[in-house]
């Protein structure tokens, strides 16, 4: 609410570029001109606010266009003296209460009681009572409107004992709601910001200096004792040890790392000293960019949060015109007094803060992001989070995605009586020069040196070409070779062979004839078999999308459980695939993790990238990251999305049903204002409660029981 409020206040003002909003630190990047900035500042004063320039990040500090704000919240819930000052409130309103009742009904002890209730209503609902006044000048009906509106009129009735303690309690409930979201928001941020201030530095003499981890260059070596905490990210160049991975991908079983190993900041040496190479900065490790993920998502609006807000901006003008309507038309169309319909007209006034309606579905958003990130699920907003419940279908890449993505190679042969040292030394050294885990998997497994390439070339989606001792050769797939129209009879038998055991052949040939086979076979993971079961028992179809030849895509289909799989298909096929399922199942989702299947993730309705062995382009376009490459979690998702859904329209009809029970008790009734503030504290702290049930989380085995 507040949010919205600051940018309406922002809008009339020119030179503003754009506006970054942190939610959970409660903070405001404002990009601007040196001349917008301080009208920006002033603009909102206006409304309501109290603008403090971060330390870092003032007018004097900072570049004009990148200033930080903190806008106070209502009641300095994050400041020392906040609770004190309601307890002082809620103490004053009950003693306004007793003399009320109980003192004699003389002049002195009615200015006195009079008196306790203003200093109690001042203590607790001056904030209030700023924003509400600056929101009724601008022509805007918000809560603190409402509320300033209602226990002014109630304070000049004669109702001043109520008038108190509805502020106060309003004001403690709004402190409790912001605390519980505050523990929605943070949890993420507490389980992950664990990073070490030190690390254990190599220095230049060959002595190990504790350094501040912001002073860690890159390719620095950092030694990690047992028991401590990874402070970047690195790979390991000596040593072995189990590492504690939580934090970062969910797996709650340590995972054994030994040279060559990646290791992430923040997780957790358990056994074995570690000496790692420094591969991110501090601002740039896996852990850093996870915390802004999920702060970025959950600034972000869901669909259900962008419906309430739009319903609450009418909702709120029609109960204050509902209500000045009781208090005119009653007295004339019964026999009730002016000062009983005004009375009822503010109760309903009191009734109508659309509080819980507001907060129901950020906290439930917020809850539920925070669930899937510490099971390793970083989603990246609100929007993904409620629409996976939608989707109908899944495709899947193949290759580190349903299987290892760590193929070996299983034999190779020379061709057409080439020589196989030849053979063997030219596949090598192009195969070297590739990052593909097939080309690795035959440049490890054939063990031989490396020659010079000259002009290696990638060919997408069919392999590599470069120039070996003067010659040009090509290292690629069963479709290059046909593209070169270099297949035979007798070699289609031989890759026939291959292709029906699930083996990935890729061929060495020159410009006018194929010179050897190289036959890679990659293991399907653990999980993916159970991940296609928990889908379809979640009535999403599994699809198989890779650039592997059909045969290979047939038979690893086949060990996963996928009845539909599609192979042969290029970077620009894969795309053309997934719009080809929307049309035949509806809202579909992309799962993968290479350069080759970014496209597809960005078409899908919803992308899944596997974090761990996926790059950061697949990363980058898709909507959700597996962080530990767990095909799972994509069913958990979709429970989890099913499982927010039902909750958010749980809380809008618990907001909106307790709501309008006592609106007909105030019309109708004999509501009192007590009884008011209890219904919209009462309902507040319900849907709060009801959000952060999620943050329980969804575990793969709970998805197959709900299934």
């Amino acid at each position: 609410m507040e949010e919205s409020e600051i940018r309406r206040a922002l809008e009339p003002v020119a030179g503003i570029r754009s506006l970054g909003f942190q939610l959970g630190a409660r903070t405001l990047r404002i990009d601007a001109s040196q001349d917008a900035y301080p009208m920006a500042l002033d603009a909102i004063r206006k409304a309501g606010f109290d603008p403090r320039p971060l330390p870092a990040a003032t007018p004097e500090a900072a570049e004009p266009a990148a200033n930080g704000v903190h806008a106070a919240h209502d009641h300095d819930h994050g400041f020392p003296g906040g609770v004190g000052r309601l307890v002082l409130a809620l103490v004053l309103a009950i003693g306004a209460e007793v003399l009320s009742y109980a003192a004699p009904d003389t002049t002195a002890w009615k200015m006195s009681g009079m008196a306790l209730a203003g200093l109690a209503i001042a203590l607790a609902g001056l904030d209030t009572y700023k924003k509400g006044m600056s929101a009724l000048l601008r022509g805007k009906l918000g809560i603190n409107a409402l509320m300033s509106v209602a226990v002014t009129g109630a304070f000049l009735i004669g109702q001043w004992p109520e008038a108190a303690m509805v502020m106060a309690l309003y004001a403690i409930a709004e402190l409790i709601e912001a605390k519980a979201v505050d523990r929605a928001r943070n949890a993420i941020k507490g389980l992950l910001d664990m990073a070490p201030e030190q690390a254990l530095m190599l220095a230049a003499d060959g002595s190990w200096v504790e350094t501040p981890v912001a002073s860690v260059a890159l390719q620095a070596t950092v030694r990690i004792k047992p028991g401590e905490r990874v402070p970047l990210d690195g790979v390991v160049i000596k040593g072995g040890s189990a590492v504690n991975q939580a934090p970062i991908t969910g797996e709650s079983i340590p995972v054994d790392k030994a040279m060559g190993d990646p290791l992430f900041a923040g997780t957790i040496n358990q056994t074995g000293e570690l000496d790692m190479r420094v591969t991110a900065g501090a601002s740039d490790t896996t852990l850093a960019r996870i915390i802004h993920a999920v702060e970025a998502a959950q600034g972000s609006r869901a669909p259900t949060q962008r419906f309430v807000d739009r319903f609450a901006a009418i909702y709120t003008p029609a109960v204050f015109a509902i209500a000045v309507a009781v208090a005119v038309l009653l007295p004339l169309l019964s026999s009730l007094s002016w000062l009983e319909a005004l009375y009822k007209a503010l109760v309903l006034l009191v009734i109508a803060c659309p509080c819980a309606l507001v907060i129901s579905t950020p906290v439930t958003v917020v809850s539920g992001l925070s669930a899937a990130a510490r099971r390793g699920i970083l989603i990246k907003g609100g929007t993904y989070l409620e629409n996976a419940r939608l989707l109908k279908a899944i495709a899947l890449d193949k290759t580190g995605t349903l299987t290892e993505g760590k193929p070996r190679l299983v034999g190779w042969q020379a061709w057409a009586g080439a020589p196989q040292i030849q053979v063997s030394q030219v596949a090598a050294a192009l195969a070297s020069r590739s990052d593909h885990p097939v080309s690795m998997a035959i440049f490890s497994g054939l063990n031989v040196q490396a020659g010079d390439v000259r002009d290696f070339t990638a060919l997408p989606g069919r392999g590599t070409s470069g120039t070996v001792g003067g010659d040009r050769f090509l290292l690629g797939n069963h479709r290059l070779v046909r593209e070169k129209a270099l297949s035979t009879p007798e070699l289609e038998a031989e890759l026939a062979k291959h292709e029906n055991r699930g083996h990935t052949v890729t061929l060495l040939m020159s410009e006018t004839a194929v010179l050897g086979l190289f036959a890679v076979a990659d293991t399907i993971k653990e999980t993916s078999r159970q991940a296609i079961v928990d889908l379809k028992a979640l009535g999403v179809t599994p699809v198989m999308l890779t650039g592997d030849n059909a045969a290979t895509a047939k038979a690893i289909a086949e060990l996963a459980g996928i009845e539909d799989a599609r192979g042969d298909l290029l970077p620009e096929a894969k795309l053309e695939a997934v719009k080809a399922m929307q049309l035949q199942y509806g809202p579909t989702g992309m799962t993968g993790d290479g350069i080759n299947d970014a496209p597809a993730l960005a078409q899908a309705d919803i992308g899944f990238a596997m974090g761990a062995a996926g790059t950061d382009t697949a990363m980058e376009a898709a909507d959700v990251v597996i962080m530990n490459d767990n095909l799972e979690r994509v069913a958990e998702t979709v429970l989890l999305s099913r499982r927010t859904h039902a909750i958010l329209w749980q809380n809008i009809t618990l907001a909106l049903g307790i709501k309008s029970v006592f609106l007909l008790l105030a019309v109708f009734g004999t509501a009192t204002m007590w009884m008011a503030v209890f219904a919209d504290m009462g309902a507040s702290l319900l849907v709060v409660a009801n959000g952060l049930r999620l943050m329980s989380g969804v575990q793969a085995r709970k998805a197959r029981e709900a299934a």
